[in-house]
């Protein structure tokens, strides 16, 4: 009977081996979703995510048949949860890897280097390049100009600076904050904020992405 008795703690240890980690979202958000998404682009061939009814199913494979090669046991959770939060849908909110760049990136449209101003950068993921701005309306005026073959279109919330799919975020133009390049288009992932933000700053419009012109974005200039 002792023999059975200590099986019965070593099986639940083995169920649980590869149970779903309890993070708060913050703690996923600021660490492990971008530790994750860095690994799958660095390490990984492309994991068919339909193929996993669950977590365990997922975070066992990955470390058994070493899609991604060998992984230490903190990166093999961080991948998992990472493909299996944003790539599955779990949450509602799509999460998107913070826009990250170097010394040597301009922006295209005006050749300013960007890592001088993080909080602002703003980018467009082709199908093979990605192209990064200085803020939102240049971004705004190179994607009037080369519309074919765009992935996504990624923004920072000017509250949260969380990367949002400018398509889905609301847009204030015409405040009294400025970026990089003067008059901005300030972004915000609800209207909500955007009203808070339009009033509390004297903004002039609130424009959903498929509102915007270029003669909105040129007058910015002005």
């Amino acid at each position: 009977m002792t023999f059975f008795r200590l099986l019965i703690p070593l099986f639940l240890l083995s169920v649980s081996l590869f149970a779903y980690p309890d993070y708060s979202l913050s703690v996923k958000e600021k660490k492990i979703y971008p530790m994750g998404a860095k690994i799958y682009a660095k390490k990984c061939q492309k994991i068919n995510l339909e193929n996993f009814k669950t977590y365990n199913e997922l975070h066992k494979k990955i470390q058994q048949n070493r899609l991604c090669g060998t992984l230490s046991k903190k990166h093999a959770e961080a991948l998992s949860l990472y493909l299996w939060d944003s790539k599955k849908n779990v949450h509602q909110e799509k999460y998107y890897e913070k826009l990250v760049v170097t010394k040597k990136d301009k922006c295209p449209v005006c050749g300013m280097f960007l890592y001088k101003y993080p909080r602002w950068v703003a980018r467009i993921k082709y199908a093979k390049r990605d192209v990064s701005f200085d803020g939102i309306k240049d971004m705004m005026k190179y994607y009037f100009e080369h519309k074919k073959g765009i992935k996504v279109l990624l923004v920072q919330e000017y509250y949260t600076q969380k990367t949002i799919n400018a398509k889905k975020a609301y847009f204030v133009l015409g405040s009294d904050v400025y970026g990089p390049m003067g008059n901005e288009l300030i972004a915000f992932k609800d209207k909500n904020s955007a009203k808070k933000f339009f009033l509390d700053h004297k903004g002039k419009k609130i424009l959903r992405f498929d509102e915007i012109t270029e003669n909105d974005v040129y007058k910015l200039d002005e």
